[in-house]
């Protein structure tokens, strides 16, 4: 732009300095003209005065003397030949500088790529630079004859005003137009405009510079698309998605009779396929599936009414699909009728993806989890729209692949109560809340305490909080494993104490619960085994409890890890045997040491035959195994009485102790005694 300016600057700048000299010589030529005729006159006067005899020149009545008069007029006349060669030789070199300039002039308005152009007042082309055809393909008689209607029609009054501005002050501001190029298309042009004034400072005609600034708006115009929209699948993203949705929220408060639907649609289990055949592989796919999507949203036109789309100005509808990254997708549902249409769209949307894509040479089936939000008065921004629609999509992947869900209210509260758990959670463990309880695992043989099943509480200024409201929780976010790695430290502590403060043989153990978590985690065996280091106890009384279903939901890297936690000297159990699916080979190849029987077994014998058959085959199968067999969820005389016939070793429950802390152990094993006092004393 300061190029351009400063251009036209040196082109006006050497219009107007042209004048001067070209004033100069007219005024030059005038006055020797005039003085010609001066010397002329006075020439003839003298002559005619010496032919005339009698006349006194002199006033003294004598002729004046003929010899000086001719000196007289001779010197006149060589000064004025003088003056006057001097005068054409002024007047020869202002043309030459006039001659250069104008050569000067055209050599830069002939070769510029800025297209120049000279108008006189009435607003006629006077001059139109080469770079006008080169540019724009019309010929300076082309443009001459209508340059006005090359301009853009929504263009064309600012052109006039800017035009007229120009005169007027003399002056012109920085202009964008577009003006048609010969070959139909439009080219975008960066025009200042500057008067040419006259000897007394009125405009006389107009510079009018004008540069193709077409490149750099497609540039301008290519980056305010790719700020909204998504480089990979050329889709609205979601900043533009975001602006939609606020202008359809704006729409639903001004107008009671128009509601929308968010959808947010989540590809399942794309991680898995991304990491098959690629990232290059998975884009691909993400675009054949914004392909696929922006073809499903085009056949609902039925159910979207865009006619009330345009009464109301609402979205585009080429807007309505985008992608907010990743493998999510989003989808503004116009002017829906009532909730059922979001459904029906739904189900239309999942209609389409039976068929498989085709990626690199594989056929990919894929499913997708659709959550939707439906719009609400209650809305007062896009983000809640888009956190109540994301809330129902995970609703609708815990249901099953392939399935939609719409948002419910009462759902969001409990996802806020649950965050909450989570935060508490989360203070809970750097304030120091949670204890370990115990609850002892004692001998069917002689009654005897013989170590302690370690389990967690939460004690909050508000009291206990019970175990089934927080440990889901801290197990779906993660922070099951900070918890257990302290309920490990402190409990292994907590048993070195008491085994020198009661010794026994065998020694008390300990046993604590390994989450899926935290046995997926391939350094847990040096994890635990430093722990105890650090404690000072040894790995053979640290008992670790895994789940049936754990063990058997990966069974190969179940065997390695476990046969390196047998190998560095730690107790196997298996626990809540009986409620997953074990196939007998594998749990044969298990190094376990004990299987506890899942209390939904134990709690039943009382009254039901089926129960006290596949309690009695448990304790047989763990035997043939060569394993202890703990009796878990033992609360009735009944119950102990049946697992001793049974010729089950160990059992576990309120019959003995409901979970206590360390001061109510320590009393426990200083006088406990299986017999019914005890017992009564216990409970």
């Amino acid at each position: 732009m300061a190029d351009q300016l400063n251009q036209q600057d040196t082109l006006v700048e050497g219009q107007q300095q042209s004048l001067v000299p070209r004033r100069e010589v007219d005024t030059r030529e005038w006055w020797l003209w005039i003085l010609a005729v001066t010397v002329t006159l006075v020439l003839l006067f003298g002559i005619v005065a010496l032919t005339i005899p009698g006349l006194n020149l002199g006033g003294t009545g004598d002729f004046v003397d003929l010899k000086q008069a001719v000196r007289g007029l001779a010197g006149l006349v060589l000064i004025f030949d003088i003056y006057t060669l001097y005068q054409h030789f002024q007047l020869q070199r202002i043309r030459r500088a006039l001659a250069e300039r104008d050569q000067l002039f055209q050599l830069i308005t002939e070769n510029a790529a800025d297209l120049i152009a000279v108008v006189d007042t009435a607003g006629h082309r006077i001059y139109n630079s080469p770079a006008y055809q080169r540019v724009l393909g019309y010929t300076a008689e082309e443009l001459r004859v209508s340059s006005l209607e090359q301009i853009h029609p929504d263009d064309r009054q600012r052109v006039q005003e800017a035009g007229e501005k120009a005169r007027n002050t003399g002056r012109g501001e920085r202009l964008e137009y577009r003006i048609r190029h010969k070959d139909g298309t439009w080219r975008y042009l960066e025009s200042t405009a500057s008067a040419v004034l006259d000897a007394k400072g009125v405009t006389e005609k107009l510079v009018i510079v004008n540069r193709d600034i077409t490149q750099r708006k497609r540039a301008e115009e290519l980056l305010a698309h790719n700020a909204f929209h998504d480089t990979l699948t050329n889709l609205p993203n979601r900043a533009l998605f975001v602006d939609r949705l606020d202008h359809a929220l704006i729409l639903a408060k001004r107008h009671s009779d128009y509601k929308f639907a968010v959808f947010i649609i989540d590809v399942d289990e794309f991680k898995i396929f991304n990491d098959s055949l690629g990232h290059a592989a998975g884009d691909q796919l993400l675009i054949e599936i914004g392909s696929r999507l922006s073809a499903s949203l085009r056949g609902i036109d039925t159910i979207s009414r865009p006619n009330l789309i345009k009464r109301f100005d609402g979205p585009k509808p080429d807007d309505n699909l985008a992608r907010l990254g990743g493998d999510e997708f989003t989808v503004l549902l116009d002017d829906i009728r009532n909730p059922s249409d979001a459904i029906r769209v739904a189900q239309r949307i999942q209609e389409k993806w039976d068929s498989p894509f085709v990626i690199n040479g594989h056929e990919v089936v894929v499913t997708i989890s659709v959550g939707i939000a439906l719009s609400d008065t209650a809305y007062n921004s896009a983000d809640d729209l888009l956190r109540d629609a994301e809330i129902a999509m995970y609703r609708a992947k815990q249901t099953g692949k392939g399935s939609f869900e719409i948002f419910d209210p009462t759902k969001h509260a409990s996802a806020v109560q649950r965050l909450q758990l989570e935060t508490d959670i989360r203070k809970g463990l750097e304030l120091g809340e949670f204890k370990v309880f115990y609850q002892p695992i004692v001998s069917l043989q002689n009654g005897r305490i013989v170590g302690f099943e370690a389990l967690s509480r939460w004690l909050r200024p508000t009291g206990l909080v019970p175990p089934s409201e927080f440990i889901t929780v801290a197990d779906e976010s993660g922070l099951i494993l900070a918890l257990n790695r302290q309920l490990m430290q402190d409990s292994a502590r907590q048993l070195k104490i008491w085994q020198e403060q009661f010794p026994a043989e065998p020694p008390l153990y300990v046993s604590v619960n390994v989450t899926s978590k935290q046995f997926a985690q391939p350094t847990m065996p040096a994890e635990i085994a430093q722990i105890l280091e650090k404690t000072g106890l040894a790995t053979k009384h640290f008992q670790l409890e895994i789940t049936e279903t754990i063990t058997m939901t990966d069974p190969v890297h179940a065997l390695s890890l476990l046969i390196e936690l047998r190998e560095l000297g730690f107790r196997i159990s298996i626990d809540d045997f009986g409620t997953g699916y074990s196939s007998l080979s594998r749990l044969q190849r298990f190094p376990a040491d004990s299987l506890k029987i899942d209390r939904a077994f134990i709690s039943k014998m009382d009254n039901d035959k089926e129960s006290q058959e596949i309690v009695k085959l448990i304790v047989t199968l763990g035997h043939t195994l060569g394993m202890k067999v703990v009796g878990e969820g033992t609360e009735t005389e009944d119950h102990v009485n049946r697992l001793k016939a049974m010729n089950c070793e160990l059992a576990q429950g309120y019959f003995f102790s409901k979970p206590v802390d360390t001061v109510a152990i320590n009393k426990l094993l200083s006088q406990f005694t299986w017999n019914r006092k005890t017992q009564a004393a216990a409970r």
